[in-house]
C-alpha cells in the first residue's frame, strides 16, 4: 500500500482529497500516523525544505492555487496547479514513485556521504547538509567510485568523463576536482575524501 500524507489548512479540501484518493485507487491509504510514501503540500510551498529534511527520498507534491508561481519540477518535488483531474494526479504520483524506486540502486555511499545521481546531489550523512553537483562532477564521482579505491589517472578521467574531447586538458580535470573538493572536503587544502596519489586521484572509502 502507498501511504499519502496531506498537509493542508483547508480541512474540507484535505478530507475530500483523501476520500477521493482512497475511493478511486485501493492501492493508496491516507494514514497521517504512518510514514508517508508521498507527501502533499496544499498551498504550502514554503514548507518544502522542511518536509524534505523530515522525509528523505519521499516525493513531495506541492499544490498551487491558480496564478501562484510554479517552480521547475525536480525528481522529488512536483508542482501542480489546482484544479486538476484526479486520474491525472494519481498517474503523476505513480510516475514519481516509479522514477524514484527505479533509481534507488543508483544511490552511492562513501566516506560519510550519499550521492544521488538522479538529483545531482551530495548529502553529508552526519550533518544532513546537501550540496548540488554539476553533471560532470557526478560523472567524476561515479567513475572514482567504480574504481573502488584504486588510483584513477587524469587520462582515465579524460576518456571516461569527457570522451577525449580536444577542448579538454588535464588542467580542466584539476579545476573540476578542486571545485568538487570544495563541496565535500572538511579541509580542501588537506583532502581526505578525494586524495591525490601518483599524479592521479583516489576516492577513499
Amino acid at each position: 500500500m502507498i501511504n499519502v500524507v496531506i498537509y493542508s489548512e483547508n480541512t474540507v479540501f484535505k478530507t475530500d482529497l483523501a476520500h477521493q484518493i482512497k475511493t478511486w485507487s485501493q492501492d493508496y491509504t491516507t494514514d497521517e500516523t504512518a510514514t508517508p510514501d508521498i507527501v502533499i503540500l496544499d498551498e504550502k510551498s514554503d514548507d518544502v525544505d522542511t518536509i524534505r529534511q523530515k522525509y528523505d527520498r519521499v516525493p513531495v507534491f506541492v499544490l498551487l492555487k491558480k496564478g501562484q508561481k510554479k517552480l521547475p519540477d525536480t525528481p522529488f518535488i512536483k508542482y501542480m496547479t489546482k484544479p486538476f483531474g484526479l486520474n491525472t494526479f494519481l498517474d503523476a504520483m505513480q510516475s514519481a514513485l516509479n522514477l524514484i524506486y527505479s533509481s534507488q540502486a543508483g544511490i552511492v555511499k562513501f566516506n560519510g556521504y550519499e550521492l544521488s545521481p538522479l538529483e545531482k546531489e551530495l548529502k553529508n550523512l552526519k550533518t544532513g547538509e546537501r550540496a548540488k553537483l554539476t553533471e560532470r562532477e557526478v560523472m567524476m564521482l561515479l567513475y572514482l567510485y567504480k574504481t573502488k579505491g584504486s588510483v584513477t589517472t587524469k587520462n582515465d578521467l579524460l576518456i571516461e568523463v569527457w570522451g577525449y574531447s580536444p577542448d579538454v586538458s588535464t588542467h580542466t580535470i584539476e579545476t573540476h576536482i578542486y571545485r568538487l573538493r570544495q563541496k565535500l572536503e572538511k579541509n580542501p587544502d588537506w583532502p581526505a575524501v578525494i586524495s591525490t596519489e601518483n599524479g592521479g586521484y583516489k576516492l577513499n572509502f
